[in-house]
């Protein structure tokens, strides 16, 4: 039976296309989180696992610096001052069910994209959708971006810093596993999704809801909120928020000049 046309598919005929695009996006998580939880071991030890050792990158080149402008760093120790411990029967083996979901998300992103487009881009004229093609790519570069500034920089600074804060030598630092897990999981998760600016902008402009204009002149407010978002997904400590916030205003920045790309071509389409 040949597909209906968008305008003559009901409110309920989208909803029935809108589920099956979401079974095969469930379906591909399902599938890659089946594999990572297979291979769990190597997940943790050499990736999970990686930032409670000095030997990850981050701590490696942090320590250089400093010793390069003669600071002492707590980046330069022999160990992180942390026991991660389990409290619960069922503690480890959901980390490992979870941590199995989150890498099947995160590998699947580009597919779960580009059922997301398949979905939207009946919708559009064929000009928006031959310069729409992109979007999947860049999305996808952006999302995986972030994910990578999330794991090798807020990971191992949050790490460090609550490892080694301590508020008397009588007490030790024993973490819960799902403790250590949930702080991965969401600085490597809030930091792909923060990479997105850029294409939340887009969409965000297309629809109206925002322009250059109005961009610029929050812009000092957005400053606070990025200062504000950096403070609660980093340690407490002024260089992490920086090393944070630098990324993100550079991400807004690019988007007000993205809206200002969308907004230039719909005059254009306008005019014409």
């Amino acid at each position: 039976m040949a597909k209906k046309a968008v305008n003559e598919m009901s409110f309920l005929d989208h909803l029935e296309e809108l589920r099956w695009h979401l079974i095969r996006i469930i379906l591909a998580v399902v599938i890659i989180g089946t594999v990572a939880f297979i291979s769990s071991r190597f997940i943790f030890d050499e990736i999970i696992f990686a930032p409670l050792e000095m030997s990850f990158p981050t701590y490696d080149l942090l320590c250089k610096c400093a010793n390069f402008i003669n600071v002492e760093t707590s980046f330069c120790g022999d160990k992180i001052p942390l026991i991660l411990q389990n409290r619960t029967m069922a503690g480890q083996f959901s980390a490992d069910i979870w941590t199995a979901v989150l890498a099947g998300f995160i590998i699947a992103f580009p597919y779960v994209i580009f059922e997301l487009w398949r979905f939207i881009s009946p919708a559009m004229h064929a000009n928006e959708r031959k310069h729409s093609r992109g979007f999947i790519v860049i999305s996808s570069l952006l999302f995986f971006l972030g994910v990578l500034f999330g794991y090798y920089i807020i990971c191992p600074l949050s790490i460090n810093f609550l490892a080694n804060y301590s508020i008397s030598s009588k007490v030790d630092n024993q973490i819960d596993i799902s403790s250590y897990i949930g702080l991965v999981r969401s600085s490597v998760l809030a930091s792909g999704i923060i990479f997105e600016l850029p294409i939340i902008i887009y969409f965000l402009t297309k629809v109206g809801v925002v322009t250059p204009e109005f961009l610029r002149k929050y812009r000092k407010y957005a400053l606070v909120i990025v200062l504000i978002l950096s403070a609660i997904i980093t340690p407490p400590d002024i260089t992490s928020q920086i090393i944070v916030a630098i990324p993100v205003l550079v991400l807004y920045q690019v988007s007000i000049y993205i809206s200002k790309l969308v907004v230039r071509g719909q005059r254009k389409k306008a005019k014409a």
